[in-house]
């Protein structure tokens, strides 16, 4: 798989393993090392020791500190797992979510392929190669699409699945959990086993094995429970707090909006992401903290993703107050969004 320090050099202490929560890409391995490209959207920020940022997380970063953000999500105990399947939150990699890229036509894998590999070549959505600069591992990988082969890059929820049933996701509408699962906020493209080595941890029991993309691992974490409302474990709290403190000014990731349509069949695309500017992006922010597990509703929140999705239920404008209504919809925060 889910701002952070491209280009910047926050001094982040970073260290990915990988994480899966079964979440295998299905569709590239290796095959030859594509060249990295400096200051195009495919390229990773390359420091001494390894990767600092993966190349969406210049495009997503936010103005908002993470470890601000960090002070706004809830802090409790772990619910069980009992009840938990993938299916919980659909179908894997579905098209029909109301997440940016939901209902492009493209499937959610492939999404995400297309924007973090490098040169990637697609046929009909389905990205047949690339180079993968991994965020968790510092390698380069070289991805060729293939029914052995693909599984050499998988797709890693930042926040485990399990992890996010464990921390408030299990009292969700199925259409809040199919909106997590594919939300491009929340996924990555990394290096397949360090990924099924991730599993369902959390921060308290596995970081990326790169130190020096930790913090921007751990901010995506922040930023993803904040803008879902799901609450951390104190010892997960604790372990993001001492990550953090080594670089406070790494910027937690915001919304970088809907993946463009992939290019013509067999068509490479040079500069993979085509983003819209981030004053049209979703902001991260507490504005859409839920209460704590004690004192929650039954119901999940409600939940928009974008204006579009606002103004699709005829919900449009949302004053501060109604339901679904946050900061992050509400670019000139004068207490009206999606006007």
């Amino acid at each position: 798989m889910p701002g952070l320090c491209l280009v910047r050099r926050l001094g982040c202490a970073l260290l990915l393993l990988v994480s899966v929560t079964a979440c295998r890409v299905g569709d590239g391995s290796a095959g030859g090392v594509a060249e990295r490209t400096p200051g195009v959207s495919g390229a990773a920020s390359v420091v001494a020791g390894g990767i600092s940022a993966a190349p969406v997380d210049g495009e997503q970063a936010s103005a908002v500190s993470a470890i601000a953000l960090l002070a706004t999500v809830a802090v409790t105990g772990r619910a069980p797992m009992t009840g938990y399947a993938r299916s919980e939150f659909g179908s894997a990699w579905t098209d029909d979510n109301l997440s940016p890229g939901g209902h492009n036509g493209c499937d959610t894998r492939n999404d995400i392929l297309t924007r973090d590999l490098t040169g990637a070549v697609i046929k009909n959505c389905a990205v047949q190669a690339g180079a993968l600069h991994d965020p968790y591992t510092g390698k380069v990988i070289s991805f060729v699409r293939g029914a052995v082969s693909s599984d050499a890059v998988q797709i890693d929820h930042v926040v485990a699945l399990g992890d996010a049933w464990q921390t408030g996701a299990q009292s969700w509408s199925a259409v809040m959990r199919v909106a997590l699962a594919n939300d491009p906020l929340n996924l990555l493209a990394v290096d397949g086993l360090t990924n099924q080595a991730k599993g369902d941890a959390d921060a308290a029991s596995w970081l990326p094995p790169s130190k020096t993309y930790r913090c921007a691992y751990v901010a995506r974490q922040v930023a993803v429970k904040a803008r879902y409302g799901l609450w951390m474990t104190s010892a997960e709290h604790d372990a993001i707090a001492r990550i953090l403190q080594a670089c406070p000014q790494q910027r937690a990731p915001a919304e970088a909006g809907r993946p463009a349509a992939a290019p013509a069949s067999g068509q490479s695309a040079t500069s993979n992401v085509n983003v819209p500017s981030t004053a049209s992006s979703a902001t991260v922010t507490a504005a859409n903290q839920t209460p704590t597990p004690s004192t929650r509703d039954s119901s999940p929140p409600l939940y928009y993703p974008n204006c579009a999705a606002v103004r699709t239920a005829g919900k449009a404008p949302l004053q501060r107050g109604d339901p679904g209504y946050r900061v992050g919809l509400d670019g000139d925060r004068d207490g009206t969004a999606c006007e």
